[in-house]
């Protein structure tokens, strides 16, 4: 009986029902499934450790920068010291206004007017902070299609196998318990790895998405403050 179930594609009856197990005894179409899904998992839990870490840092520099900021010391010194070659998205907005900043004052003799000037600041920092969030956000794209397809794809692999596993069954005339058992539970196998991946990708592009807003939202109000900070320096200045 053993080896007319093997010969039908259909685990054994009591072959090893352990997750190992289970994907040595699976159908190719499974296995591969299975595999695809893996590497999946795997690769979102390296992006939702990478942004985890990367949101801290970066949230820990800003924090720095902007106590440097706000403490009085000269703008032309802070971007001399972070804006020139920034290591963070905030010194990068910062250091983008100053530039823009710094190149109209050098313009000698030119017809700037402030309207312009300000504007062209505010450029700069938009096009800048658009460019950092792209940049936090690479990968999210991934973290939401392995959301939304791993389970689909999982069932693919399940349906594959039931459907291997009732006709080596059919062929078979054997609906013993022992026969179904570990076929069926192969092709579940699929179903459970597809969730795997599926879940922690929906919860982490969740919460990655609002912590990511939440960053973005700081930026521009920095920038906001800051624009106004230029704008009455180059009244001043005028």
């Amino acid at each position: 009986m053993n080896q007319a179930v093997s010969s039908t594609g259909l685990a054994a009856p009591g072959s090893s029902l352990s997750l190992v197990g289970l994907f040595l005894h699976a159908g190719l179409v499974v296995q591969l499934v299975i595999f695809l899904l893996l590497a999946a998992s795997i690769w979102v839990w390296a992006i939702i450790i990478e942004k985890i870490i990367t949101l801290r840092r970066i949230n820990r520099d800003a924090d720095a920068f902007e106590d440097k900021f706000w403490s009085g010391r000269s703008l032309e010194e802070l971007y001399d010291a972070e804006g020139a070659e920034p290591s963070h998205p905030l010194a990068a907005v910062f250091g983008a206004a100053m530039g823009e900043w710094r190149r109209s004052a050098r313009v000698a003799g030119a017809d700037v007017s402030r309207t312009s000037v300000n504007q062209r600041v505010e450029r700069a920092m938009g096009v800048t902070t658009m460019r950092e969030m792209d940049r936090l956000e690479r990968q999210m794209v991934f973290l939401a299609s392995v959301g939304s397809t791993a389970p689909f794809i999982g069932l693919f692999g399940t349906v594959w196998g039931i459907m291997h596993s009732f006709s080596a069954i059919a062929a078979m005339h054997n609906t013993n318990l022992a026969v179904v058992a570990p076929g069926i539970a192969e092709a579940l196998f699929a179903t459970a790895m597809g969730l795997i991946a599926a879940i922690p990708a929906v919860l982490a592009y969740n919460k990655l998405s609002t912590d990511l807003g939440r960053f973005a939202f700081r930026l521009e109000g920095f920038g906001a403050e800051f624009s106004a900070i230029l704008s009455r320096q180059t009244e001043e200045r005028g």
